[in-house]
C-alpha cells in the first residue's frame, strides 16, 4: 500500500487529500460528542424534573465523575485530561503521535462527565479527539515528521471548526495554540480540514450560529468601556489560570483516587447547590444573557436582601464567576474528563455581563446606557483571548460563534487589552504553562523549538575507552591503541566519573617506555568543566557548552554514573537533521 502511494501521489498532495479525510471525520466526532452530550442532559432533565427530585442536580455532576474515573481507570488505562496541552505535548516530545484510543476515549469520558452536569467543557476533549484522528491517520499512511505534525494540526482545527461551525477560528486555534513554524503552503490543508468539519456540522445542526445573539450596533462612545473591559477580562483570565493549576494541584496531592473524587463531588454538588449556574457547561445562561435578559434564580432573594434589588445581581454573578473556576477544577481533579475552553467563555459571558450591569447603575438617572449584550459577547473574547494567549482565535471565533462581526472593533479592542495584560502579569497561557516550567513546550521560535525536540540521550556517544584514575601510563599508552577516540574517561571502582585525560595532554611522555609503571592516570586527569546530565533539557546543554567554550561535555546519571560523551559537533548535526524536519516549505 505505501508504495503504490507513493508511485502515484507526491507526499504532499497525499497530505492534502487526507486534509479533506480528516475534516470529515472531524466532523462527525463534533457531532456525535454534541449529540450524545445532548442525549445524557436530556434524560438527566426528564430524571430530575420529571419525578421532582431536584436534588439529584447537587449528586448527579459526581455520579458522573465517577463514570469517567471508572472508564479511564479501568477501560482506557492512561490519562486523557487536559486534551490541548496533551496535544502540545504530542508534538514536542512524541513525533506527533497520539495513542488510537485517543480517537474515541476522549468522546465517551467527556459525555458522561457533562451530560451529568460536570463543569467543564467539551471543546478541549473533541480537541484531543481531533488531533488523535489527524496523528494517526499520517502514521497509517506512512507520512513525514512534518507532514503527520500538519494532519495533526487539521485534526485539531477541524474539531474546533466542528464544534463551533467556525471554520476561521479552527485555522487560528492550531496557528496560535499548536503548530509553532507553520508556512503559507501548509494552510491550504487546514483550511480544507476546518472548511470539510464545518460543513459536516451544518448538515447535522443547521447554519445557525451557535450562539444566538439580540446585539445593538457598535457605538463610538462606548470605546472607553470596552477598554475597562479589557481591563477586567485580563484580571479575570490571571486568575482564572493561576486559581485553576492550583486547585488542581492541591485535590491531585490526594493520594487515593476514591478520597479525591469524594471530596471533589461534595465541593461541586455544594457550589452547584448555591450557585445553580455551575451545572454544567452553562452555555444556556450565556445564551440568555446574549438576548438581553438576565437568568433568575431562587438564591438571588438572599443578595437582594442584602445588596438591595439593584446590586444583586451583579454580586450574585460575580460570585458564579469566581466559584466556577472552582467547580471546574474539582471537576477535572476529581476524575472528569473535560476542558477549561467553555469555562473560559462562561467566565467572559459573565465578565462582561457584570461589567455592563455596574457601568448602568452607576449611571442610572441619566440618559446613558450600555447594550449588556454586547458586552457579554465582547467578554467572551476579552477571557479568552487572555486564559489562552489567543487573541486572533478569540476575535474571529466569537465574531463566528454569534454572527457579531459588527462589533469587530470592541472585540479587537478588548482581546487586545486583556491579551496585553494578562501577558504582562502571566507569560504563558492555561495550556502551556506546565509544560514550559519542564521546558517540554515548543514555541513560534524556531531555534527554541528545534532545541526543544532534540533528546539528550538520543545524542549521546559512548564509544569512548574508560581508564581507572589509578591505571599506569603503560595501561594508558594501551587504550589509546584500541580506540578511536582522543578522549578517555576516568572512573571509579563505582564507575563514576572522575575527569578525563586527553591524547594532547599524553603525547609528550607515550612513547617513553621507561615511564610506563612510573606514570599514573592521574598525573594527566583533568576536571570536567560542567555534567550533562542524561534527561537534561537540550536548552540548558547548549548554556553549558557557551558558556564553558568545552567541545565535548560528559553525561552523567544522577548518580554521577559515566554515559558516554555529548559533543558540540554532533548537536549541531542533529540541529540542522531536526530543522529540515520541521521546516514545513
Amino acid at each position: 500500500m505505501k508504495k503504490r502511494t507513493e508511485r502515484k501521489m507526491s507526499e504532499h498532495d497525499l497530505t492534502l487529500l487526507l486534509s479533506l479525510v480528516v475534516g470529515c471525520a472531524c466532523g462527525l466526532a463534533a457531532v456525535l460528542l454534541k449529540s450524545t452530550v445532548e442525549w445524557i442532559q436530556h434524560g438527566v432533565g426528564l430524571l430530575c424534573s420529571g419525578t421532582g427530585w431536584h436534588f439529584l442536580y447537587l449528586v448527579l455532576p459526581g455520579v458522573g465523575m465517577l463514570l469517567a474515573m471508572l472508564f479511564v481507570r479501568y477501560i482506557v488505562k492512561d490519562n486523557i485530561g487536559h486534551g490541548v496541552t496533551k496535544v502540545l505535548l504530542a508534538v514536542s516530545k512524541n513525533e506527533s503521535k497520539i495513542r488510537p484510543h485517543n480517537m474515541w476515549s476522549s468522546i465517551a469520558a467527556s459525555s458522561v462527565t457533562i451530560g451529568f452536569g460536570g463543569s467543564v467543557g467539551a471543546e478541549a476533549p473533541i480537541v484531543y479527539t481531533g488531533a488523535a484522528i489527524g496523528s494517526n491517520i499520517a502514521r497509517w499512511t506512512h507520512l513525514s515528521y512534518k507532514n503527520m505534525t500538519i494532519l495533526l494540526g487539521c485534526g485539531a482545527a477541524g474539531a474546533v471548526a466542528g464544534i463551533f461551525k467556525a471554520p476561521l477560528a479552527g485555522v487560528l486555534f492550531t496557528l496560535e495554540i499548536l503548530l509553532f513554524n507553520i508556512s503559507m503552503s501548509s494552510i491550504l490543508p487546514l483550511l480544507i480540514s476546518t472548511v470539510s468539519a464545518t460543513v459536516i456540522s451544518y448538515i447535522f445542526f443547521g447554519t445557525d450560529p451557535v450562539f444566538r445573539s439580540s446585539l445593538s450596533p457598535f457605538a463610538m462612545v462606548n470605546i472607553p468601556f470596552y477598554l475597562v473591559l479589557g481591563l477586567a477580562c485580563s484580571l479575570v483570565s490571571v486568575y482564572f489560570t493561576r486559581t485553576t493549576l492550583w486547585i488542581e494541584d492541591k485535590v491531585k496531592g490526594i493520594k487515593s483516587q476514591s478520597a479525591r473524587w469524594i471530596f471533589s463531588a461534595i465541593c461541586l454538588g455544594i457550589l452547584i447547590f448555591l450557585f445553580p449556574p455551575l451545572f454544567g457547561e452553562g452555555y444556556g445562561d450565556v445564551n440568555t444573557l446574549l438576548s438581553g435578559n438576565c437568568p433568575e434564580y431562587e438564591g438571588m432573594a438572599f443578595f437582594r436582601k442584602v445588596f438591595g434589588a439593584n446590586w444583586a445581581v451583579p454580586v450574585f454573578f460575580i460570585l458564579v464567576l469566581i466559584f466556577k473556576v472552582f467547580s471546574m477544577s474539582f471537576t477535572n481533579a476529581g476524575g472528569g474528563v473535560g476542558g477549561t475552553f467553555g469555562p473560559t467563555l462562561f467566565v467572559g459571558a459573565i465578565a462582561g455581563f457584570v461589567t455592563a450591569r455596574a457601568i448602568n447603575l452607576i449611571f442610572a438617572g441619566t440618559d446613558f446606557t450600555v447594550p449588556e449584550q454586547n458586552f457579554v459577547l465582547v467578554g467572551m473574547a476579552g477571557c479568552m483571548a487572555g486564559v489562552m494567549q489567543s487573541p486572533m482565535t478569540a476575535i474571529f471565533l466569537i465574531a463566528e460563534i454569534s454572527g457579531g462581526y459588527e462589533l469587530l472593533i470592541p472585540l479587537i479592542i478588548t482581546a487586545t487589552i486583556s491579551f496585553g495584560f494578562t501577558r504582562m502579569v502571566e507569560p504563558y497561557s492555561i495550556y502551556t504553562k506546565r509544560i514550559a516550567k519542564r521546558g517540554e513546550l515548543l514555541t513560534h521560535d524556531s531555534d527554541q523549538a528545534v532545541l526543544t525536540l532534540l533528546k539528550t540521550n538520543e545524542l549521546i556517544e559512548s564509544n569512548f575507552t574508560p581508564v581507572a584514575i589509578d591505571d599506569t601510563l603503560g595501561s594508558l599508552v594501551k587504550a589509546v591503541s584500541e580506540s578511536q577516540r582522543n578522549i578517555f574517561p576516568v572512573l571509579d571502582n563505582h564507575g563514576r566519573f572522575q575527569g578525563y585525560v586527553s591524547l594532547a595532554d599524553i603525547r609528550r611522555d607515550m612513547f617513553k617506555k621507561d615511564e610506563y609503571d612510573k606514570l599514573h592516570v592521574f598525573n594527566y586527569m583533568k576536571s570536567a568543566p560542567e555534567y550533562v546530565y542524561v534527561d537534561e533539557k537540550m536548552d540548558s546543554v547548549m548554556r553549558k557548552f557557551e558558556k564553558t567554550d568545552a567541545w565535548n561535555l560528559p553525561v552523567v546519571d544522577a548518580n554521577r554514573v559515566y554515559v558516554g560523551f555529548v559533543s558540540k559537533s554532533k548537536i549541531f548535526s542533529a540541529y540542522r537533521d531536526q530543522l529540515k524536519l520541521v521546516s514545513h516549505e
